[in-house]
C-alpha cells in the first residue's frame, strides 16, 4: 500500500496510471527527475496539496486497497499453524496478499533461474547485478523479513525486466517441460495477487508429496543461502561459481523429470555450496573488521540517547558507529546482533557500549514505549505496536508499512541522520542499571587457539562431551527445552552456541571447565562455519571423523537459514544430530525417513532423556 511516505519514482513504477492521479491532484512536475526523488509528503507540503487525500486517491485509483485475500498456503517456518500449514493469516503476520505476492516473485525466480543456468552453460557470464537480484529476491521473502506490498510490486515488475534481459543472453533454448519460465507478471497489483494463485505451493493437487517435500526444502533452503550471499555481497564479496546453484536450483525445481533420489542429491548439494557461501561470509567479516575475540558484553541499560541496531548487517552497524562517533548516542545491538561485539573493527568504538534484550520474538514487549531508535538491518521484524511506529527504522531487504527506510546510495552508503536525530530526540534513559556482563566471541580463530588445552583436557578426562546448543529461537511453546538441556549438563561438558537461540541460556553462568569457560558463543547462524571448522579440527587432532568425536549437535530451527545449515551439516556426513522444538511441516513422511536412515536424524524429546541418550 501506498504511504505518505512512498517516493513519487516509486509510486510511478507501481503503475503507469499514478502519473494520471497525481497530475490530476495538481502535481504537474512529476517527469522532473528531482520530483521523482521526493517523497509524497514533501511534494504536496510543496504544494498545498493534502496528503492524506493524495495517498487515498492514489491507492484507490490504483487498487491498492483491494481487499485482502482470504486464502494463502505458507509453511517454510516452525510456526506454522498446528504444524501444517497457514492458510488465512501467517503467525509471522503476513496477509494472504503479501503470502500471494511472495508466491508470485518465487515464480519469477524460477524461471530467470531456467535461463540464466542456460545463458551459463553456453558461457555467457551473467552480471552482478542479476546475482544480486536473485539473492535479493530469494531473501525478501524469507519469514519475518518483507511485509510491504509496494516494495514486493517493485521486485516482481523487476523481475520482469530481468527475465527478459537473461532470456536474450541465452539466446535460443528449448523449454520444452520448462514453459513455466517464459511467465511474465502483470503490472497491477490486483492482477499480480490473481494470477499468484496459479503458483502456490499446494496448486498442483496431484504433484507426488515427496517430490513437493524436496523441492520446497531446496527452495527454502536457497532462500536462507541467499542471505548469506547477501550479506557477503554487500561487503564484496562474492563468488560466481557458487551464484551459479542459485539459477541451478531454482530451475530445478521446476524439472518435472527430476525423481527423488535426483532431488534428495539436488539439496544435498544445496548443503555443499552453502558451506561455501558461509566460508565466504566468514572471510568477508573476517577481513572487514578482524577475527572475533573474546569479549565481555554489557546487557544492563547506559543513561542518555540511544540507538538498538537489530539484525546481522554488520556493515550496517559499522556504518552506524561511523556516523554516531562523538555525538553523545550509545550504541545497543540487539538480537543477532550481539557478535558484533567481538569484532576488533566493531568494538573499538567507545559509544557501542552493550547489548539490549534477547531474541526477536520479544521485540515488541521489550521495544514498548523504548524512549530511543530502532534499525531493523534484516530479519527478523515483527508487526511493530503504535508506541514504537514513530521510532524504528528499515534497512536493506527487510520493510514494514509505516516504518521510514534508509537506503543505500549508489556506493553503498547508508544515511543514518534521520535515525540519530530521532534518538536525540527521544532522549535515552534516564539514569545506569547495575552492569552486568556477558562473554562473547569465541569463533573458530579465537577457540582453535586453545586447542591444545582442549584435546589435553579431553585426553585427561577434564572435559567428558561437546554440545552444540544454537540455532533459531522462538515464540511457540516447546522451546524452554533448550534451557532445561544447558543448565542440566554435567560440568564436565562444554556448550558450544550460536544464533539467536542462545537467548534461551546465554546469560547464566555456566563456570568454566579445564580453565575454559563452558558456554562458548560461537557468533552468528551463518557462524555455523566456525563451528564445523572447530569440529573438524578436533577430529584431526584426535584422529577420527566428526561423528567419532565427543561431540552432540541439538539444533533448534525457526526459519530458512536453519534449513540450509542443516543441508550443510548433513552434505558434510554429520549424523545423529536432534531437531526441535518440531520438525518441519514441508517434509513428507518419506523424505524424513530417508533422513533418518541416512543421517541418524531425531526429533528432541525432553532434557533428561535426551541426556541420558547422549551420555549414558
Amino acid at each position: 500500500m501506498i504511504t505518505r511516505e512512498t517516493v513519487i519514482g516509486d509510486v510511478l513504477k507501481v503503475n503507469p496510471k499514478a502519473a494520471e492521479i497525481l497530475m490530476s491532484k495538481g502535481l504537474g512536475c512529476i517527469g522532473c527527475p528531482s520530483s521523482q526523488m521526493e517523497s509524497l509528503e514533501d511534494a504536496a507540503d510543496i504544494h498545498g496539496i493534502d496528503v492524506k487525500e493524495l495517498v487515498d486517491s492514489l491507492n484507490e485509483g490504483l487498487s491498492l486497497k483491494k481487499e485482502i485475500q482470504s486464502e494463502m498456503f505458507c509453511y517454510q517456518c516452525e510456526q506454522t499453524v498446528g504444524g501444517k500449514g497457514c492458510v488465512k493469516v501467517g503467525v509471522c503476520g503476513k496477509n494472504a496478499n503479501i503470502a500471494a505476492l511472495q508466491d508470485l516473485l518465487i515464480h519469477q525466480l524460477k524461471g530467470i533461474g531456467f535461463y540464466g543456468y542456460k545463458a551459463m552453460e553456453k558461457g555467457i557470464e551473467l552480471s552482478d547485478e542479476m546475482d544480486r537480484f536473485m539473492m535479493d529476491g530469494l531473501f525478501t521473502t524469507l519469514t519475518n523479513v518483507n511485509f510491504h506490498d509496494e516494495r514486493l510490486v517493485q521486485l516482481i515488475n523487476k523481475a520482469n525486466e530481468m527475465k527478459k534481459e537473461v532470456k536474450a543472453l541465452a539466446g535460443n533454448v528449448d523449454i520444452k517441460g520448462f514453459e513455466e519460465a517464459d511467465y511474465m507478471a502483470p503490472s497491477l497489483v490486483e492482477d499480480m495477487i490473481e494470477d499468484a494463485a496459479k503458483f502456490g505451493v499446494m496448486v498442483d493437487k496431484s504433484l507426488n508429496e515427496d517430490i513437493r517435500s524436496l523441492r520446497e526444502l531446496c527452495v527454502y533452503g536457497l532462500k536462507g543461502m541467499a542471505a548469506y550471499g547477501h550479506h557477503a555481497y554487500v561487503l564484496g564479496f562474492t563468488n560466481k561459481e557458487v551464484n551459479k546453484f542459485f539459477y541451478k536450483g531454482l530451475m530445478s525445481t521446476l524439472d518435472n523429470n527430476l525423481s527423488v533420489s535426483d532431488l534428495v542429491g539436488l539439496n544435498m548439494e544445496l548443503g555443499q555450496v552453502n558451506f561455501k557461501i558461509m566460508e565466504l561470509l566468514d572471510k568477508a567479516n573476517t577481513g572487514s573488521y578482524g577475527h572475533p575475540e573474546p569479549t565481555e558484553v554489557l546487557i544492563t541499560k547506559k543513561k542518555g540517547p540511544f540507538i538498538v541496531i537489530s539484525g546481522h548487517d554488520l556493515k550496517d552497524l559499522k556504518q552506524l558507529l561511523e556516523q554516531t562517533e562523538g555525538k553523545g548516542i550509545n550504541i545497543y545491538t540487539h538480537g543477532e546482533m550481539l557478535p558484533g561485539h567481538a569484532y576488533p573493527e566493531l568494538k573499538k568504538y567507545s559509544h557501542l557500549v552493550g547489548n539490549f534484550g534477547g531474541a526477536w520474538q520479544d521485540q515488541q514487549k521489550e521495544f514498548d514505549n523504548i524512549p530511543g531508535a530502532i534499525l531493523m538491518t534484516t530479519n527478523c521484524i515483527q508487526k511493530p505496536k503504535e508506541s514504537y511506529m514513530d521510532r524504528i527504522f528499515t534497512s536493506g531487504v527487510v520493510a514494514f508499512p509505516g516504518c521510514d527506510h534508509i537506503l543505500a546510495d549508489e556506493n553503498g552508503v547508508k544515511d543514518f541522520s534521520e535515525v540519530i536525530n530521532h534518538a536525540l530526540e527521544l532522549g535515552g534513559w534516564n539514569e545506569d542499571e547495575d552492569e552486568k556482563k556477558i562473554l562473547v566471541g569465541f569463533g573458530h580463530n579465537a577457540t582453535l587457539s586453545h586447542a591444545n588445552e582442549i584435546v589435553g583436557a579431553v585426553k585427561e578426562g577434564l572435559i567428558k562431551h561437546f554440545f552444540l546448543i544454537g540455532g533459531c529461537d522462538g515464540a511457540k511453546s516447546g522451546r524452554n527445552y533448550y534451557t532445561e538441556l544447558a543448565t542440566s549438563l554435567p560440568s564436565d561438558t562444554v556448550i558450544m552456541t550460536l544464533a539467536c537461540g542462545k537467548y534461551r541460556f546465554n546469560k547464566l553462568d555456566f563456570g568454566t571447565v579445564a580453565g575454559l569457560p563452558r558456554l562458548l558463543d560461537v557468533g552468528q547462524c551463518n557462524d555455523a562455519y566456525s563451528a564445523v571448522k572447530i569440529a573438524l579440527a578436533l577430529a584431526d587432532a584426535f584422529e577420527c571423523g566428526v561423528n567419532d568425536l565427543p561431540l552432540s549437535i541439538i539444533l533448534s530451527w525457526y526459519e530458512q537459514k536453519a534449513v540450509c545449515i542443516l543441508l550443510t551439516l548433513l552434505s558434510l556426513d554429520i549424523k545423529n544430530i536432534k531437531l526441535g522444538p518440531t520438525l518441519p511441516a514441508f517434509i513428507s513422511p518419506n523424505v524424513l525417513q530417508v533422513l533418518v536412515d541416512n543421517f541418524g536424524i531425531s526429533p528432541i524429546t525432553n532434557a533428561e532423556n535426551d541426556i541420558k541418550e547422549i551420555l549414558g
